[in-house]
């Protein structure tokens, strides 16, 4: 019988010993070798596997399969490529000496490199990580995620795909590092991402009960009508305003609350010009948006198309002024960078 040569590819972010039964089948009847000790090479011999650690692993596989007929190679995490290349090419040159084959005792699961990110965010505010980013506090980061959401939807508005990845990115990195500063707080206080992914989920799991309770439902209307009840019911609320992010661009405030206000059916006039000019400017502009909304009009996406336009006039006539020569140095469409993050 030919010889075999397995190599154990397992996945490093799941617990040590969860793998497959043919690979437990594989690790209990043949000797196993490893570069290195690790948490699943003791998980292993826990269970009663023999494991043998070695500096000379192309050496040692062969004459453990003369040996024994079949032995057992666990992979590192990134999968030991040089060590199965350097094998493949001696069983190359040597016809019959070993099989070499290649074995999944377990493989990430979706959404796994979250866990990536955890570990590196982990470590970047841990002692010995990165100052900048453990001298902040959510205070300090609520600028960074309010512009990162913005470059993620011009990222969509711009229809680039590839940039949105990216961008996403920035946000998911702004969410597990307000949790990871969010695990410093006092006893009582503190909570964890894993607190922030479980409420996501209870969430998901009430709100949608059509998926996840078997109730029927006929249309998109039904589900979003579904969908208020239960949060009406999960979060009572003193004003048809409450929840209303208060933060978010003015304009776009503005057609939140008139939207509010509407739907609750109350019957709430505008204000009235004030003496104030600023106020008066504000009371003009509320009644642009509600208007806008009459009409069935975006006043925000409107502001933003008419800027956006007026925008690429001035950089026309700065190209004409000047011959076509860029800006001064340093200058970019993308606005001032921040602290590096």
């Amino acid at each position: 019988m030919t010889a075999r040569i397995v190599l154990l590819v397992t996945s490093p972010r799941l617990p040590a010993g969860l793998l497959t039964a043919a690979a437990w089948d594989a690790v209990r009847a043949h000797p196993v070798l490893a570069g290195a000790e690790s948490e699943l090479s003791a998980a292993l011999r826990a269970a009663g596997a023999e494991v043998t650690v070695t500096d000379e692993p192309v050496s040692a596989l062969l004459a453990a399969a003369a040996t024994h007929g079949t032995v057992v190679w666990l992979a590192g995490p990134t999968g030991d490529e040089d060590l199965a290349r350097e094998l493949g090419l001696r069983l190359a040159r040597e016809p019959g000496l070993a099989e070499l084959e290649l074995m999944y005792g377990s493989w990430d699961p979706p959404g796994a490199r979250l866990l990536d990110a955890v570990a590196v965010l982990d470590r970047l505010l841990s002692p010995g990580g990165d100052p900048w980013k453990r001298a902040q506090t959510h205070t300090t980061l609520a600028p960074f995620l309010l512009e990162e959401c913005y470059e993620a939807y011009d990222a969509i508005a711009a229809g680039d795909l590839v940039a949105l990845r990216e961008e996403l990115g920035d946000v998911l990195l702004q969410v597990v590092l307000h949790a990871r500063l969010a695990e410093e707080l006092p006893e009582g206080q503190r909570w964890t991402i894993d607190d922030v992914a479980g409420g996501l989920v209870a969430k998901m799991i009430r709100r949608n009960p059509h998926v996840f309770a078997g109730e029927t439902v006929g249309s998109l209307e039904e589900i979003t009508e579904n969908w208020e009840q239960i949060k009406r019911a999960e979060k009572p609320r003193a004003s048809v305003l409450d929840g209303v992010a208060l933060s978010q661009p003015a304009l776009a405030l503005a057609a939140k609350v008139l939207h509010r206000v509407e739907r609750a059916g109350l019957d709430v006039p505008l204000p009235t010009a004030d003496s104030d000019p600023v106020l008066r400017l504000g009371t003009s502009l509320l009644e642009t948006v509600a208007r806008a909304r009459e009409a069935g009009l975006d006043a925000e996406a409107a502001l933003r198309q008419a800027t956006l336009e007026y925008a690429a006039t001035v950089r026309a006539v700065e190209r004409e002024r000047v011959g076509g020569e860029p800006g001064p140095a340093g200058e970019s469409a993308g606005g001032e960078p921040g602290p590096a993050r």
